[in-house]
């Protein structure tokens, strides 16, 4: 019962978080809030373009690792993932903008330093066991969804978004690492893949955040211009509604051994 009431609290603090607004050098009218966030999210990242590869490739050790020596791997992944988000909550948070100068997204560096932090803890206590017995194919149907936003094929030409299926952006995008709703679907599969526990505090809180960003970012579906953005975050929507699915009715995709002890 009081895990249950830690993990209310935590996801109202959450909500809270994520409507805090954006702090600017220049004032603007609250109903431009979005907009804000739109100039910072389109800047943001550009100066760290070349390091996109840095990600992919480090992803890519660890669940290489993962399958060497799973019963070591869960501290790796867990830092791995608290160390990647103190990196996106630094850098995809803030931007000087044309319009408004200095911008920074409050909710979301708050939010993302808090599932940093969850994380690194997370690593430090050693809390994370993951496995590779009995891993249900049922769950493979998310891979395309995580490999989508691991590709990130995007193209950003003025306010105008569209595909980008250039192979190389498979290694090389920086979408995928620096920003919050690209990393977290591949962090939630793996998860979701190699977990044996999905009742933990840490899965929990990262899919229930995950799931609010996912609602934030349906306006993108309204705007011709950014409809194909809208298509890259039903990755974001759909792995957090599964893996909050998971947290109730752990043994649903049996097969997947689950531990209550932490």
């Amino acid at each position: 019962m009081r895990q249950k009431w830690l993990f209310a609290l935590a996801c109202i603090g959450m909500v809270i978080i994520s409507m805090l607004p954006p702090i600017t050098e220049i004032a603007y009218d609250p109903r431009k809030t979005q907009e804000v966030i739109s100039s910072i999210l389109s800047i943001s990242i550009q100066p760290y373009q070349a390091w996109g590869w840095v990600f992919h490739l480090a992803t890519l050790l660890v669940v290489l690792f993962i399958f060497w020596k799973p019963a070591k791997a869960g501290r790796v992944l867990a830092g791995y993932m608290g160390v990647n988000y103190l990196i996106i909550a630094a850098l995809q948070t803030h931007a000087i903008t044309a319009k408004y100068g200095f911008a920074l997204q409050t909710g979301a560096m708050l939010g993302t330093l808090v599932i940093a932090l969850v994380w690194l803890v997370v690593a430090i206590k050693n809390r994370l066991q993951l496995s590779l017995d009995h891993i249900s194919p049922l769950k493979y149907v998310l891979l395309p969804l995580a490999f989508l936003v691991y590709w990130s094929p995007i193209r950003v030409d003025g306010s105008q978004i569209s595909p980008n299926f250039d192979p190389r952006l498979i290694l090389t995008s920086a979408d995928y690492g620096l920003t919050y709703c690209f990393a977290t679907p591949v962090f939630l599969f793996l998860l979701i893949l190699f977990s044996k526990n999905y009742t933990g505090f840490a899965f929990r809180i990262s899919a229930f955040n995950a799931l609010l960003y996912a609602l934030f970012n349906l306006t993108h579906w309204f705007n011709p211009n950014t409809v194909w953005m809208g298509a890259m975050h039903l990755p974001l929507l759909i792995i957090s509604l599964g893996a909050l699915f998971l947290t109730y009715r752990p043994l649903i995709w049996r097969g997947s051994p689950v531990s209550h002890s932490s």
